[in-house]
C-alpha cells in the first residue's frame, strides 16, 4: 500500500512538472523579446533598458513590471517631450495587441534599473524577469551597453 501511494504521488508530481514546464515553454513561444540591452551611466545613476516585445499570441499581452537581482528596483517608464521639455514618469502597464510589436526605445517607453546591487560593466549580461498581468513571467538576458552606443 505504501508502495502504491509513493508511485501514485511520484506520477502526479512528474505530470505536474511536465505541465508547468510545457505551459512556460508555450508562453515563451507567444512572447518574443529581441535586442534586449541596458544602458548604464557611470556611478550609481539609474540605467535604462530597451528591447522589442512581440506578441505572437491570440490575446492582448499586458506587461506590468520587471525584476532583476542585479538592481534594487526595476520600473516601467515612458519619456516624452512636452513644449521643448523632456519628461519621464512611471507607467503601470504596457499593452501589446495580438500580432503586434512594441519597442522599448530611447525617448519612449523603457525599463528604469535603479540601485545597482553589483558592479556591472559594458559587455556583462543581466537577467531580468518580465512580469505580465496573467501572473506569468519571462526570463530575458539583457546585454550591458554604453549609453554612447545608442
Amino acid at each position: 500500500m505504501v508502495s502504491n501511494l509513493f508511485t501514485t504521488s511520484r506520477r502526479w508530481a512528474c505530470g505536474l512538472a511536465v505541465a508547468l514546464l510545457t505551459a512556460g515553454y508555450a508562453y515563451g513561444q507567444d512572447v518574443q523579446v529581441s535586442d534586449a540591452r541596458v544602458s548604464l551611466l557611470p556611478g550609481e545613476q539609474p540605467g535604462a533598458g530597451y528591447f522589442e516585445l512581440y506578441n505572437a499570441g491570440d490575446e492582448t499581452l499586458v506587461l506590468v513590471g520587471a525584476d532583476s537581482d542585479a538592481f534594487e528596483t526595476v520600473e516601467l517608464h515612458v519619456s516624452s517631450d512636452q513644449d521643448g521639455m523632456a519628461h519621464m514618469h512611471e507607467v503601470e502597464q504596457v499593452e501589446v495587441a495580438a500580432g503586434e510589436r512594441f519597442a522599448f526605445a530611447p525617448k519612449g517607453h523603457h525599463l528604469m534599473f535603479i540601485g545597482r546591487e553589483k558592479v556591472l560593466q559594458e559587455g556583462d549580461e543581466v537577467d531580468v524577469q518580465l512580469e505580465f498581468a496573467d501572473d506569468r513571467h519571462l526570463s530575458v538576458t539583457f546585454d550591458v551597453i554604453s549609453p554612447a552606443s545608442l
